[in-house]
Formats: structure tokens, sequence, C-alpha cells
């Protein structure tokens, strides 16, 4: 019934059910509050109103009164509070085996690239039943990734990666809004989330005349020279990346990170801002040099080689993102940083 409620969007994805019971449970709450305090102003104020002969009495205060207004709404919050950090831990951690896709923001637009090398505008295609990470960010200015059927929205912002992720429960056609002002054409930044069964799923991603986007980022890799400095066969100027994705890296200041896709972004694009313990200041920036698009290959690439690892650092077999000397010339100026992870 509430599916064809005007006011009440689908629900299509496994944590929707999950914020629609919170979300009722808080329209309860308030909807009696509301009627409480209403029959107590009318109860109050015909009780106690001013008629000829009879003078008003003082009333003096109730500590059980006070206990109990105070005791009860306390308890209905941190049950609200409890409830809620709940979903939203649901909501913002991605299962480790999720499918992950690339998105980019754009005035006006939404840029879509699968793994397997898929490239979307304004719209996604995504398999029912099968968990999807989406790993994105902006190109000019902040923007929001909103389905209302999977009651989700994360901002997306530039300059970084956000994470948000979903589950689709039934196939469909799905719609996809930027709920942050953007500019002028923002009402017009829209699209579909298309959810396909499995077999039609792979069929669509079957016929893609893109190789993977890790094989993109590999060719990029070693176009940009970053393979003569990041070796795997011996140490090099770089460390060495195989492995590193999700480990920890010891960091120059005495710091240390674990790798994740902002960190492989960051030591992409500004090298010296977490140098990795052990490593001149080489690396150039390729800040303006390389794409979102061509970055999040960079970053499939990475992630795609990092089957095994160890701990980065000085005594260690170095590993994490640069560019060799002599890709300096002839793609980017060195910046007096170097190599991070």
């Amino acid at each position: 019934m509430l599916n064809n409620f005007p006011l009440w969007p689908e629900s299509a994805s496994t944590i929707a059910h999950r914020v629609d019971a919170l979300y009722i449970f808080l329209l309860i709450v308030a909807g009696m509050m509301a009627l409480l305090i209403c029959a107590l102003v009318i109860y109050f104020a015909a009780r106690f109103r001013s008629r000829p002969g009879v003078r008003a009495e003082q009333i003096e205060g109730s500590n059980a009164l006070e206990i109990t207004w105070s005791v009860i709404p306390f308890l209905v919050f941190m049950v609200i509070f409890a409830w809620g950090a709940v979903v939203y831990f649901q909501e913002r951690t991605p299962p480790t085996d999720a499918t992950e896709v690339y998105v980019v923001a754009k005035q006006w637009m939404w840029k879509v690239e699968h793994a397997e090398g898929q490239r979307e505008i304004n719209e996604l295609h995504v398999p029912v039943g099968r968990d999807v990470k989406l790993i994105m960010t902006s190109q000019d200015v902040i923007h929001s990734f909103f389905v209302p059927a999977f009651r989700i929205k994360q901002d997306v912002l530039p300059g970084r990666y956000t994470v948000e992720w979903f589950h689709a429960t039934k196939p469909g056609t799905y719609h996809l809004f930027c709920a942050e002002y953007c500019g002028t054409q923002h009402s017009g930044m829209v699209g579909s989330i298309v959810v396909l069964e499995p077999a039609q799923y792979e069929a669509w991603v079957n016929g893609s005349p893109n190789g993977p986007l890790s094989a993109t980022g590999e060719k990029m890799f070693a176009e940009l020279g970053c393979s003569s400095c990041h070796r795997s066969d011996m140490p090099g100027r770089g460390p060495n990346l195989q492995g590193v994705f999700g480990k920890p890296v010891e960091l120059a200041d005495g710091r240390t990170l674990t790798v994740d896709e902002n960190y492989l972004r960051e030591s992409i694009l500004d090298p010296g801002s977490k140098r990795v313990r052990g490593f001149q200041p080489i690396m150039p920036t390729f800040q303006g040099l390389v794409t979102e698009e061509q970055v999040n290959a960079l970053v499939a690439y990475i992630k795609s080689i990092s089957t095994a690892g160890t701990r980065i650092g000085a005594n260690a077999m170095p590993s994490a993102v640069s560019a060799s000397e002599g890709s300096v010339s002839s793609a980017a100026q060195p910046n007096g940083n170097q190599v991070q992870q």
C-alpha cells in the first residue's frame, strides 16, 4: 500500500527498510508528543481558567514530575541515538567484497566507469542482489549522489574520494538526483540506476569495447614513467606498490597511515604531503596533468596489484606512488616531494 502512496518512495535496497523503520518511529514519537502536549494545553486551559470568585493558587513544583519528564524523554532520545547510529554505520560500511564503481561528478552530469571498463553518463547499471561500492569524486564543485528508492545520499567532493554502497533488491530503473545545489543547471543533473538480473548484467558488462579499468591504469603507469621508480623486481627510487593497498605505511614525519583510495589519490596529486619514510622527495606532482578518470585508473591499477604485501617503510621493500625523475622533464616539474604512500 505504501508503494502506491505518492509521498512514500519505492523501497529497492536492503538499507531502505531500515531507514524507513527509523523514520516511521521518529514520526510516531513526534506525533504522540505533539498530541500529548496539545491535550495537556487544552486540559490545563480549561481546568485552571479564570473564574469569578475563585482566587488563583500558587502550585509548587513536584520532584516526581520533574524526574519523570526528564528521564522518559532522555530514554526515548537514547533509543533514537542508538538506532540511528546502527543504521548509519551499516550504511557507511561497505562490504569488503563489494563490486566497485568509480563515479566522477561534473557540472552537470554523472560520469561512471566500472572495473570491467564499461563507461556511462547519467546511468549506472548494476546487478540485483549484489553489493555495489561507489568511489566518488567531483571535478568541480560539491555535488550529492541521491537515490530515493535506495535511501542513500552522499556528498561528492572535489579533491578527495567519498564512498557509499547499496545492495539492490529488485530489478527496475530508479531515479538518481544531485541533492546539492551545484549551479544554474542543477535541476538537470539527473540520471538513472538500472538494476538488472545477474545474467542480463553479465551480458551488458561483456559487451564493453573497453578493457578493464586496471589495465588502463597499468598502461598509464608505464607511459608516465612511474614504473622506472616504483619497481617490483628490485629496490627503486620510489616504493614498490605491490601489496601496498590496505596496508600500514610509515611516513617521514613519524606517522603511520593505512593506504586507501584517498591516500593513493593524494600521493599522485600532492606527493610531498605524506612522504614515505626512507625515500627522498623527488616525485613530481601530477596535479593538472591527469584527469579525474585517469587518477581513478591509476588507483584501480595499484589496487589490482595489491595481492600481497608487508609493512612499508625504510626497513621494508619500498612501496608507494611516484614517477621517475626521468619523467619529470616530460610530464611534470619536481616539487621537492617524493613518493608517498
